[in-house]
């Protein structure tokens, strides 16, 4: 505890950084825009699958971005590109609080989740792993906490809001707390950590001692065999906060019953994630690997066989589990196994699978709640995805072996 103090004291500012640009990056997660699913639904007239539908049709356009705004973290500061993505996501909520056709209203989804759910939360993560080494799995998980505190606080105070104010009004709200975040970002980097934070930079090297590209990253299998671990939890975890509304209904539960829930998530998902922090710093990130994915497989088929609310709650904890690790592994492990010289350019397109993810998730989902399969009952076949992902990445990591070279 004395060491964690020390390196909080010491990183203040930087960590601080990171953590307020993964907290602002809730603003563009699925589990605050699903807090207003079913007022933009009944807004636009859109059913489950249609909805569904708009938002991976603008999340799949995002991902596509991703692929090359994410590689300017390469080129460019931490404190220029987080301040221009923050007022991107502030302009783009008042967009979201005066849109009035679908047409605007796929756009404003598309600028929210490239903003929020890609760059915001990529800046943060590229940074802390090109500005920490022998701690990179601490300073992550510190930064992750950010949107840990989002997803604890955000969707409760807003449906809680949403019995008072219009759902537009609370959009406008939602602006003006990012465009307060601003100034406290500015003043924290200042004095950025790392003077050379670039892709000339010299780093950290990856597997054989080299510094790996994008190219050499895809004609890898290691990539190929982590695929399905990279887009499980962004679709399926997505989809649960997406179709909230729909899952209380399916159980017969009270939509602020379920969204009580979620502090329970974010409670286990914070506990993990600084949990491993620092067995990535101890082990690596490639030993955990293989396991990390399998509470969450259980608590997906908790969640299909639950009756009550203190089922639902075990689920939310078991997923909550995988969340936390998941934050940290994806941070960590491509700078341990590529290297951090073009960090930026590999992690966006690790980004794009994930975001890529994050459309699939709810459209597919969305589709067959429309066919009658209720999300708990799809609960079976997601726990299995996650059970066969967890032994890809198992097959990956043994690929992983030092003398892994590119091609």
């Amino acid at each position: 505890m004395a060491g964690l103090i020390s390196f909080l004291r010491a990183n203040a500012p930087w960590l601080l950084a990171g953590f307020l640009l993964t907290f602002a990056s809730s603003f563009g997660q699925t589990f605050f825009i699903a807090v207003f699913a079913g007022e933009i639904r009944a807004a636009f007239g859109l059913s489950h699958g249609q909805w569904g539908g708009i938002y991976a049709l603008a999340t799949t356009a995002s991902a596509a971005v991703m692929l090359w705004a994410g590689s300017l973290t390469d080129r460019f500061r931490v404190r220029h590109i987080g301040l221009a993505v923050l007022l991107g996501l502030a302009l783009t909520a008042v967009l979201m609080a005066r849109v009035s056709d679908t047409w605007l209203l796929i756009g404003a989804i598309f600028l929210l989740r490239l903003f929020g759910q890609g760059l915001m939360g990529h800046a943060a993560m590229v940074a802390m792993a090109r500005w920490f080494v022998a701690s990179r799995g601490r300073a992550v998980s510190v930064a992750g906490l950010g949107v840990a505190l989002g997803e604890a606080l955000l969707p409760v105070a807003f449906v809680a809001l949403l019995g008072y104010y219009d759902w537009r009004i609370l959009w406008l709200a939602a602006a003006m707390a990012l465009v307060a975040l601003a100034p406290v970002l500015w003043a924290l980097l200042r004095n950025e950590r790392t003077p050379q934070s670039f892709a000339a930079a010299t780093g950290s090297a990856g597997m054989d001692g080299q510094m790996w590209t994008r190219k050499q990253v895809l004609r890898h299998p290691l990539f190929w065999l982590m695929v399905p671990a990279l887009l499980g939890p962004a679709a399926w975890n997505t989809s649960f906060f997406f179709h909230q509304v729909h899952l209380a209904e399916a159980k017969g539960w009270g939509h602020v019953a379920l969204v009580a829930l979620f502090p329970l998530y974010t409670a286990m998902s914070v506990a993990t994630m600084l949990l491993a922090g620092w067995l990535v710093d101890r082990f690596g990130s490639r030993r955990l690997a293989p396991f990390y994915l399998l509470p969450v497989a259980g608590g997906y088929l908790v969640f299909a066989l639950a009756q009550g609310v203190p089922a639902g709650a075990l689920g939310m904890v078991l997923m909550g589990l995988s969340a936390g690790m998941h934050v940290t592994m994806m941070a960590t492990l491509w700078a341990e196994l590529y290297g951090t010289r073009h960090l930026g350019a590999i992690r966006a397109m690790m980004g794009a699978v994930m975001v890529l993810g994050t459309a699939l998730g709810p459209g597919i989902t969305g589709w067959l709640i429309d066919q009658g399969i209720s999300f708990p009952q799809q609960g079976y076949g997601i726990a299995a995805y996650f059970v066969v992902a967890s032994l890809l990445a198992a097959l990956a990591m043994r690929s992983a072996h030092p003398g892994s070279r590119a091609q």
